[in-house]
């Protein structure tokens, strides 16, 4: 499983207008799933996200986990993230995982994040999304967990 996280002061996703997610600070996390990829995948990804050390402690370190702070997390699916640029200019997918495959473990992994944290948005898989956020720092994290067989 593929993501990007993105530490937030603020994030939300618009599609047709209307407002479908929000949260204050926290992390936006875009994720994409992998043809081989799993509901434990997405377990082991989510862990790393609730635990990852990346907001600021009193002394201004990275040195805070998103739980710690008490942070939001917006999920939203983006299969763009399993881009293949190796050749020609126009990128390819196959990367990502098929889209009823892909919908399912995002679906898990969203469940998952309800269950684990009690501050959980998300965009809606497949659609047309304006994702809008103010990123922290900047900070950005690519954060990829792999299928282990």
């Amino acid at each position: 499983m593929i993501s990007l996280l993105q530490r937030v002061s603020e994030a939300r996703v618009d599609i047709d207008g209307q407002m479908v997610g929000a949260i204050g600070q926290g992390l936006l996390v875009l994720l994409c799933a992998e043809p081989d990829d799993t509901e434990a995948v997405g377990e082991k990804l989510l862990a790393k996200v609730l635990k990852l050390r990346v907001f600021s402690d009193e002394a201004g370190k990275m040195n805070r986990s998103l739980q710690e702070v008490g942070g939001g997390l917006l999920v939203v699916s983006q299969f763009t993230l399993a881009a293949d640029t190796k050749s020609g200019n126009r990128p390819g997918f196959t990367g990502a995982a098929p889209p009823a495959l892909g919908e399912a473990l995002y679906d898990a992994f969203v469940m998952s994040a309800r269950a684990a944290h009690p501050v959980v948005q998300t965009g809606r898989f497949g659609a047309d999304m304006k994702v809008h956020l103010v990123n922290d720092g900047p900070v950005t994290i690519p954060l990829r967990i792999a299928h282990q067989a």
